[in-house]
């Protein structure tokens, strides 16, 4: 008798985890929705040369009418847009090849993502980490 009710909870549970989430998909979301954009290597470039390789890690505030669900598929094109963005001008720290400026990172992904997901859907950017490839900085002389 066991082995039954084990059986008829295990067809049972998928279907009742599955009519919860279809309805919590029809509420709005929350005012702290958030997408996270992982692991986009951005160059650190001075005086014409390739200096380094950062890793970062983002998190995208949401705003408006905006979901994770209805962000998703533009991941892809907001990572292009930065990708591209960081090789036109570099978000340097000049004193320091192990880091990016994280405020013209933020600015430059705003507008990006205005043109791309619609005025409002991201609300604000937030740099979560940042991994340099070599751990070493600017050289003296």
């Amino acid at each position: 008798m066991r082995r039954r009710d084990l059986i008829a909870a295990t067809i049972a549970l998928p279907a009742v985890a599955t009519a919860a989430e279809a309805a919590a998909g029809d509420r709005p979301a929350p005012s702290g929705a958030s997408l996270g954009i992982a692991g986009v290597g951005l160059p650190i470039i001075s005086g014409g040369r390739l200096r380094n390789y950062v890793f970062v890690s983002l998190r995208l505030h949401l705003g408006g009418s905006a979901t994770p669900e209805s962000m998703r598929p533009k991941e892809a094109y907001l990572r292009d847009a930065l990708v591209r963005a960081a090789h036109r001008t570099p978000f340097v720290i000049e004193d320091d090849w192990t880091r990016i400026d994280v405020g013209a990172l933020s600015s430059s992904l705003m507008r990006s993502a205005a043109a791309i997901a619609g005025r409002g859907a991201v609300s604000r950017v937030e740099v979560v980490s940042q991994a340099p490839r070599r751990r070493t900085s600017v050289r003296a002389g």
